[in-house]
């Protein structure tokens, strides 16, 4: 088997959908060593000791975000050499993919994993351009799902494009599963035995929690005793916070470490972020993991229509897909399913059925192998 050096920007303890994706793939690779950018000081500080706990070296570089810079690009080759690496994997196509041109003569395979933000880059002249020559200097570029493939498909040369697999991410079902703690979170948020619908991602604008916000009050109508649990933090939160000003049942949990995630799924009855496409389609969500892991949980799910958010759902029978950009189309959904407890829960039981079998971390390993050793 060989050995893969991982390039990424994107690597715990930074916190993220993508992060998360890279480090299990670090994980469940046989043979790894990682070339990374240093955390924000704030991530640091939350586990300063997150390397010295891997199972495998992890390579610091004093910047804060690598580029695909002539230093970086003669770093990346130093240490393929020093710890003899014979493939790369890049954790975000964009834009360290750039790299492979430059470093074709040191390592054999190289393969780039895309995400959301890569659909964005199809979209803009200088962008598209760069997507293409990194699938012209790459062995393959993977794709999340149908949307992400046909969009980047498009920037793609026609044999790049020929050589696109699809690479998503998989769900720990041992881990996200119904029973991982949801009643420790109830209590200690005094949500009891009510009705409780929650979010857990980002809290940036494209996660549409302010469209659960806005649709709550509708909720409430209906469903007088529900109660709204956003879990996470971000740069949106103190717009929400105070758009949540008076519903005495909307609760925001801040920041939550990783190993409390799946209790905090655990705690709800449905599922909900409501996502929806900003600036022109260069904001973008890419899959949505988030939906995964409540279906695991045995949640059904309400998601937003914004990108590769839908692949994530089969509607009508884990989850519903709704306009996240609109409150209506939300309420009305979580109203459905909150009225109909034995419906969501047969829905939350399908999406877990599907999840095990579709989306398991094993498939994600097995086909990225065969990239890396093709």
């Amino acid at each position: 088997m060989p050995r893969t050096l991982i390039i990424t920007n994107d690597f715990p303890p930074r916190a993220g959908g993508i992060e998360a994706f890279v480090h299990e793939v670090a994980l469940r690779l046989p043979d790894v060593v990682v070339y990374t950018s240093s955390p924000a000081a704030a991530d640091g500080a939350a586990d300063p000791h997150f390397d010295l706990r891997l199972p495998f070296p992890v390579v610091r570089d004093a910047a804060k975000v690598l580029l695909p810079s002539p230093r970086v690009v003669r770093r990346a080759a130093a240490v393929a050499r020093l710890e003899d690496c014979d493939s790369v994997l890049y954790g975000a196509a964009a834009p360290l993919g750039l790299a492979a041109g430059p470093l074709r003569d040191v390592v054999g395979r190289q393969v780039a994993l895309t995400h959301g933000h890569e659909t964005g880059w199809a979209l803009l002249p200088g962008a598209r351009e760069a997507l293409r020559r990194i699938g012209d200097t790459t062995d393959a570029v993977t794709y999340l799902g149908e949307y992400s493939r046909r969009h980047l498909s498009r920037a793609l040369s026609a044999p790049a494009a020929a050589r696109m697999r699809r690479v998503a991410p998989g769900v720990d079902t041992d881990r996200f599963r119904p029973g991982a703690g949801g009643d420790r979170i109830r209590g200690r948020h005094g949500l009891g035995g009510r009705p409780v619908v929650v979010c857990v991602s980002r809290l940036v604008p494209r996660k549409g929690q302010d469209t659960l916000l806005r649709a709550w009050p509708r909720v409430l109508a209906d469903v007088p005793d529900a109660a709204l649990l956003i879990v996470g933090d971000g740069p949106y939160a103190g717009r929400l916070r105070s758009a949540a000003a008076g519903l005495d049942s909307v609760v925001f949990t801040g920041p939550v470490p990783a190993a409390e995630l799946p209790a905090h799924y655990d705690a709800g009855d449905v599922f909900a972020m409501p996502c929806r496409t900003r600036r022109g389609g260069l904001d973008v969500e890419g899959l949505g993991i988030v939906y995964l892991e409540a279906s695991a949980t045995g949640l059904p799910v309400v998601a937003g229509d914004s990108g590769g958010a839908p692949d994530a759902v089969l509607p009508g029978e884990t989850g519903h897909v709704v306009d996240g950009s609109l409150p209506g189309p939300a309420a009305r959904a979580l109203i459905r399913l909150l009225e109909d407890p034995d419906r969501a829960a047969r829905m939350g039981a399908r999406g877990r059925e599907w999840v095990r079998r579709e989306w398991s971390w094993d498939r994600a390993r097995a086909r990225l192998t065969d990239l890396l050793t093709a």
